[in-house]
């Protein structure tokens, strides 16, 4: 029997190997489909990590982190785990392969992936000046024009974010009123440079070899189109929680998600399901930073060995 399975292998869940491991859990075993380093690992450019001093790629930033979690003794198993369990005191943990594991605790550090626009372009130019994290890349387009496509608190937030960095920002949103708070809106109308542009439709990101270069929206009351010249476009019209493999066979969640089936957490990374934790983007009111992913798998940690006792 595992002490701790951990699912997902990003910063979140290798941390979490890496404190439960050298904090003395001798049966650590985390299920990654792919090679551990998570979505970070597709960014082109990081210099905002603590110590990282020079600017690297994310594939370069998440290189040493598996081995230095698996010099403790963190085992990683190539697989996609289906279905967590309650069994008794412990888990089940239902592999992809048919195959089933039990552990004395769960950390699910799945995280999250963006929704998309679903417009012409966006896979040409995902990288390439399309974006979907401000807090990232906004820098690379100080005191240049951007665009923001969606209506939510996070594009709205981000919007005004992005307001603070470059010369102007065009919030671009498909019907005129948004889905944010008001103050969320208030906030963001306060911002002198961003311009709305609403009741839209994004029809196409344009560019070259170099990047993108501009946005062509069309009008929904007259079929007029526009087009935005600007060199990044960022996109928050929702995220995908890959929150899956809690959900039981009658549909219902083994532990309390919220609406958009993100885990609910204490400050501990501790659902209400004592031994099942949660970390990184895959939890409620997450940063979505390689950081704060980190933090929370020594959070949870930290506490699964004191639960373990």
């Amino acid at each position: 029997m595992l002490d701790l399975a951990i699912i997902g292998g990003g910063p979140a869940g290798l941390t979490a190997g890496l404190y439960a491991t050298r904090g003395g859990l001798n049966n650590v075993t985390m299920f990654e489909m792919g090679m551990p380093g998570g979505q970070i690992t597709g960014s082109s450019e990081i210099e905002n990590y603590p110590g990282q001093e020079k600017v690297v790629t994310g594939m370069e930033l998440m290189q040493t982190w598996p081995d230095q979690a698996m010099k403790f003794g963190l085992k990683h198993e190539m697989q996609q785990v289906m279905k967590v369990r309650k069994a008794g005191d412990n888990f089940e943990v239902e592999l992809g392969d048919g195959s089933k594991q039990e552990a004395r605790s769960v950390l699910l550090a799945t995280g999250s992936v963006p929704k998309k626009g679903g417009f012409k372009g966006e896979d040409e130019f995902f990288g390439r000046g399309i974006s979907t994290c401000a807090t990232c890349d906004g820098f690379f387009y100080k005191n240049k024009e951007v665009a923001v496509i969606g209506g939510g608190d996070t594009a709205l937030e981000e919007a005004y974010y992005l307001s603070k960095i470059c010369s102007k920002v065009y919030l671009v949103h498909r019907r005129d009123s948004y889905r944010a708070a008001p103050s969320t809106i208030e906030h963001m109308k306060k911002a002198e440079n961003i311009e709305e542009v609403t009741n839209v439709t994004v029809e196409e990101v344009i560019g070259d070899n170099m990047g993108v270069t501009g946005l062509i929206v069309k009008s929904k009351e007259n079929g007029e189109t526009r087009q935005l010249d600007v060199p990044g476009v960022f996109v928050f019209v929702g995220r995908n929680v890959l929150s899956d493999a809690l959900k039981q066979d009658d549909g219902s969640y083994l532990c309390d998600v919220n609406e958009q089936t993100e885990v609910i957490v204490d400050l501990k990374m501790r659902t209400n399901v004592p031994g099942l934790y949660a970390a990184g983007d895959v939890r409620i009111e997450a940063a979505k930073q390689v950081v704060c992913a980190a933090a929370d798998g020594a959070t949870a940690a930290v506490d699964i060995i004191e639960y373990l006792g």
